[in-house]
């Protein structure tokens, strides 16, 4: 092959990686377009909002949108409930989940396919086809308008896809680790945690990840469980600003851009290690 043949063998290479990258920039612009219009949203009045320029910059930056919303908003009191029960909950998630699929995964028990079974099961249940029977029984144990009546429910519906997010990842770790540890004089409790969990840190990522977006933007069970303002989280607060600041809109759209700014910055902290996941999933696939 001569020096022209490969300019032109390289050249529709060229081309499709071109269109690729043109490709994936423009559904980045689309999927970042909200989150810029809500940013220029939350620094306007209601007078410029209305008057037709709602995607554009702000003729005014109006940072006092910011300081009402976590003042007169109460948004402050909503944030720390909402980071309050999503940490409790992602914690509880992680280690039940974890040992539970470590224990199926890697131990020889006879119920552990039946464990694992009934565990994915849960996966299944409709969320509202719970809400009744979780709201008496909450009722009855007096833990409605707690954390607890939001930690529970969110814990028990996530621990199904965590436990089968991890189970997958442990079954690819060799078994020759822990023997070795084994022989080293390592217990059951410091080989799980010193070295079968760092290995599935990708897979740790993912369900932290998932658990949080679960968990950071539920409204129903929010809504049915608590009614005392103390206890109210963000999305129960957003809501009820849309009925006290019903023409401040960017009291409220501030509120809003306080909400997402935690999920951007989980998921750049996280991205790395989801993406890893992915990758191992796929191999392993």
């Amino acid at each position: 092959m001569n020096h022209t043949e490969a300019l032109s063998s390289k050249k529709p290479k060229f081309m499709g990686k071109l269109l690729l990258q043109a490709f994936l920039i423009v559904v980045a612009i689309i999927q970042l377009y909200p989150l810029v219009w809500l940013a220029f949203f939350s620094l306007k009045d209601n007078s410029e909002i209305f008057s037709g320029h709602v995607a554009g910059l702000p003729k005014k930056f109006l940072w006092s949108n910011y300081a009402r919303a976590l003042s007169d908003g109460h948004v402050l009191t909503y944030f720390f409930n909402s980071i309050l029960v999503t940490a409790a909950s992602i914690i509880l998630i992680l280690i039940l989940s974890s040992m539970t699929g470590y224990a199926i995964t890697r131990m020889n028990w006879k119920l552990s396919n039946s464990t694992m079974t009934l565990i994915l099961l849960g996966m299944m249940v409709p969320i509202h086809a719970a809400l009744l029977p979780l709201f008496m029984v909450l009722k009855h144990f007096h833990l409605l308008n707690t954390y607890w009546s939001l930690i529970i429910p969110y814990v028990a519906f996530g621990i199904p896809l965590a436990v089968f997010i991890l189970s997958s990842f442990f079954k690819g770790v060799p078994r020759e680790l822990e023997e070795s540890a084994v022989m080293d004089g390592s217990g059951i409790y410091r080989t799980f945690f010193s070295i079968i969990l760092p290995l599935v840190r990708p897979a740790i990522a993912t369900v932290a990840i998932f658990s949080f977006l679960s968990c950071w933007n539920e409204l129903m069970f929010a809504v049915t469980f608590i009614n005392k303002a103390s206890y109210q989280t963000l999305t129960v607060g957003m809501m009820s600003m849309v009925g006290t600041y019903i023409t401040q809109w960017g009291i409220i759209g501030a509120g809003l851009m306080i909400t997402t700014i935690p999920t951007v910055i989980i998921y750049l902290l996280l991205n790395k290690q989801v993406q890893e996941s992915m990758i191992a999933g796929a191999v392993k696939g």
